[in-house]
């Protein structure tokens, strides 16, 4: 059973500055783009905001562009266009395999790059009808006092479910952010904190506008485990960038999502640069990333299987990328 949608205000800015002074004129306001998250979240009554932000005019987010730097992406850039852009398939062919394995080909025609990489945490105890979340008295995450989740501690486990994020952490993405007191550039990863509730650093009235590749990248990949083979969210989805010299790793990047309230690098792969690819150095791999991950009850499958694939996945990628990359 589905609520009908709340009122509310719709703007629609032509500038980016003019979608920051929108949000800053009217607190509560929420940017809206494709809305594939947003909209379904709003009719379940999970988000109840009186006025949008309508980024779908702002023609500067929607560009794609190359220089001596490398890419920039803006935040209004399809998921579907992403997709099929033929220089992220040669350069950043993590993304592109990212981009390709999110939900259908409807919510790729309308989601975009800046959606996916703020989409909301999920949780089966969060993701449900108003009625339905009603009976069970709500939870932490929206209007409760309590993580079904882990009833007996005291933060939101709901987990990062964006397919884009870890491809590119492992790229090494910068973002450009823009609020009421100008725009600032840093690593991606300092968009997220491990917080199923607020999971995103960005200030009130904050907003992505670009992404930022360097020229030069390694060889990547990204492979997700999800329920059914399409539309679904990642269980675990791993991506890995490696590049090789002399017939040993020179680099080695590990990004995860779907298993912690935000996606993350795999801390230590520092310690593997100068190891050729044997068997000790894939279960060190494992090792690592079944002790980092955090999977929790927050689908409906095991926490342990999710563990357990989010290690596979990162132990057959890197193996598969170490002997196609060059070196």
């Amino acid at each position: 059973m589905t609520a009908p949608m709340a009122d509310f205000n719709l703007v629609q800015p032509g500038t980016v500055a003019e979608a920051v002074a929108a949000c800053a004129k009217h607190p509560g306001s929420r940017y809206v783009a494709g809305g594939t998250d947003l909209l379904v979240n709003m009719r379940r009554g999970i988000a109840s905001p009186d006025r949008l932000v309508d980024l779908s005019g702002i023609d500067d987010l929607t560009a794609i562009t190359t220089d001596a730097q490398g890419m920039t992406i803006g935040a209004g850039v399809t998921i579907a266009t992403l997709a099929r852009n033929s220089i992220v398939a040669d350069k950043y062919r993590a993304l592109a395999q990212a981009a390709a394995a999110i939900a259908g080909p409807a919510h790729r025609t309308m989601g975009t790059v800046g959606g996916n990489l703020c989409l909301d945490t999920r949780c089966i105890y969060y993701n449900q009808s108003e009625w339905w979340r009603s009976a069970n008295a709500y939870c932490l995450k929206n209007r409760g006092e309590t993580c079904h989740v882990a009833p007996q501690g005291q933060r939101c486990h709901a987990a990062f479910s964006g397919d884009l994020a870890p491809a590119l952490l492992a790229l090494g993405a910068e973002i450009d952010i823009a609020g009421s007191q100008g725009q600032r550039r840093v690593p991606l990863s300092e968009l997220y904190v491990e917080d199923g509730k607020a999971h995103l650093t960005l200030a009130a009235g904050e907003l992505l506008v670009a992404v930022h590749l360097p020229a030069q990248a390694p060889v990547s990949a990204y492979e997700k485990v999800r329920q059914r083979g399409a539309i679904d969210f990642p269980l675990a989805g791993v991506a890995v960038a490696l590049s090789v010299k002399d017939k040993a790793i020179a680099s080695l990047r590990i990004a995860l999502t779907g298993t912690n309230s935000r996606p993350f690098l795999l801390e230590g792969t520092d310690a593997f640069a100068g190891r050729t690819l044997d068997d000790k150095l894939l279960q060190a791999i494992d090792r690592a990333v079944q002790k980092q991950v955090q999977p929790m009850r927050t689908t409906l499958v095991s926490a342990n299987y999710r563990r357990l694939t989010a290690a596979a996945l990162a132990r057959r990628l890197t193996a598969q990328l170490f002997a196609q990359a060059p070196g």
